[in-house]
């Protein structure tokens, strides 16, 4: 083939994911659930564990102050679609056979009701969010992509042990506000999207940044990313579909290698 019979494909012949439509309830709740599981998985693989803490909840499509989460004491490594619980607003299991860690539906529960364009939300005790939370601060525009969460995460400035009331979910709820993420001085991270892909990518990315700074940090004096191009770059990259994008070649991967997830 020369040079010359190298024509360009009409961008109109080229293939790019877009995020689903459903004809049924059915059918956006399966969906729901499946991303739900995988990201569990990939939480596991990331090694987000710490015995029994953390959870990802998704609000059921149409009981829309219910959602799913993680049964307690269940490894994420381990997760199957079968296995997940439908908890509604008091806290009580309604569908699947397993106990609700209670500490998910303090916090969850109250940041699905402050939220309501909150599909997802993921939380758990990952090394470097635990790490940069206990310095009671926020992630600094020192790269790309921690420019995600430029001017668009909040800090819950408190520890008062573990999450058990809902009084204390509602002002984590507070902290978080209107953001894609708050950081749980202490404790860790939280982050929320309009899908659970993006919630679980902003979590997952969320992590990295951490890492990313306590090591530039650790390493020497850093030069920060100014303001204007901070704020550029968050435009950028910032919002929930491109989360969801990025979320896709991760599901991929996990679908892929453990298929028994989706049973």
């Amino acid at each position: 083939m020369s040079l010359s019979d190298l024509k360009p494909v009409p961008a109109d012949q080229l293939t790019f994911r877009m995020p689903p439509a459903f004809a049924t309830v059915e059918e956006e709740r399966r969906h729901r659930k499946e991303r739900l599981t995988a990201a569990l998985r990939l939480f596991g693989r990331f090694g987000f564990e710490e015995g029994v803490a953390g959870h990802i909840t998704a609000r059921d499509p149409e009981h829309t102050d219910h959602f799913w989460v993680n049964p307690f004491g269940m490894s994420f490594k381990q997760i199957k679609v079968s296995d997940l619980i439908l908890v509604n607003h008091e806290g009580q299991v309604v569908e699947g056979r397993h106990h609700v860690n209670q500490a998910a539906f303090a916090i969850h529960a109250m940041v699905h009701q402050a939220r309501p364009d909150a599909v997802a939300a993921a939380h758990s005790h990952s090394v470097h969010g635990k790490a940069l939370s206990s310095l009671g601060t926020l992630l600094e525009p020192l790269t790309q992509d921690a420019c995600a969460f430029y001017e668009d995460h909040g800090l819950f400035d408190d520890y008062t042990g573990v999450v058990l009331e809902t009084e204390e979910g509602r002002r984590i709820a507070a902290a978080l506000g209107s953001h894609k993420a708050v950081i749980l001085r202490n404790h860790g991270l939280l982050t929320v999207g309009d899908s659970v892909d993006a919630a679980a990518w902003w979590f997952i990315t969320m992590e990295r940044s951490c890492q990313a700074q306590l090591l530039a940090k650790a390493a020497g004096p850093t030069v920060a990313i100014e303001h204007e191009n901070a704020k550029l770059t968050h435009g950028q990259i910032g919002n929930d579909f491109v989360g969801w994008v990025n979320f896709q070649p991760l599901y991929d991967q996990i679908a892929a290698s453990d298929p028994d997830l989706f049973d």
